[in-house]
């Protein structure tokens, strides 16, 4: 029998699994549709990419206080995991496993991890208190840098109307009172401001996987720094 720890994308596909079990066969495909639309769309949209410039920006950490870039990159490379919403089923996956499997490793790097969203800090910072995260979770307030890397997107009409009908919109879940979200996307970012490793995942059911981020750090780092 398999002891093997399952990856993140094994993860996400159970979580697709149970839903087909489980949900009602119309909100299902309204979700699926909504994720195949972003996939056919992604050729075309100006996701960031390595070797663009970075200029600067401010996150607010959920405990209070801000986390600009000069601060993130002034020992070095730094990790941006951008998420949806601290209640998203996936991002619940996602984060966590993140936590597990590529902290460590980065912690080790002295390498900053920050898991980014737009949700308002005080809604925000369930997440982490949920799963007693050490990686930093930050806001992204307005979208503001979501929207200079170009990976948000907006509900469709199907998913906008699924989630009226419930009674709410994701700009009262997520405090921002917009119908926009990013893409999950992991970014590194070098102390030279540029970007040296970009992965924007349209299907916010298939993510990036933990070892091709430690790979892109280790080769910003000095043998000894990526041995660490």
């Amino acid at each position: 029998m398999s002891t093997a720890t399952p990856s993140l994308n094994q993860l996400l596909a159970d979580l697709h699994a149970e839903r087909v079990r489980t949900w009602d066969a119309a909100a299902l495909q309204v979700n699926i549709d909504q994720r195949q639309r972003l996939v056919d769309q992604a050729p075309a949209q100006p996701f960031v990419r390595v070797g663009d410039n970075l200029g600067p920006f401010t996150l607010l950490k959920v405990e209070g206080g801000e986390l600009d870039l000069d601060t993130l990159v002034r020992r070095g490379p730094a990790v941006l995991v951008f998420f949806r919403f601290a209640g998203c089923p996936a991002c619940n996956i996602a984060i966590p496993y993140y936590q597990r499997h590529l902290q460590p490793a980065l912690h080790a790097r002295g390498v900053p991890l920050v898991a980014v969203s737009p949700q308002v800090p005080e809604r925000l910072i369930e997440i982490k208190q949920r799963h007693d995260l050490t990686l930093q979770v930050a806001s992204d307030p307005d979208n503001t840098l979501g929207r200079r890397l170009g990976i948000l997107y907006t509900f469709d009409d199907a998913s906008r109307a699924a989630a009226e009908a419930k009674g709410s919109s994701i700009g009262a879940v997520t405090g921002t009172g917009t119908w926009e979200l990013p893409q999950p996307t992991v970014v590194v970012i070098g102390s030279d401001r540029r970007v040296h490793f970009a992965q924007v995942s349209p299907d916010w059911l298939v993510r990036t996987e933990a070892q091709p981020i430690i790979d892109a750090v280790d080769a910003l780092l000095t043998p000894s720094q990526a041995t660490a």
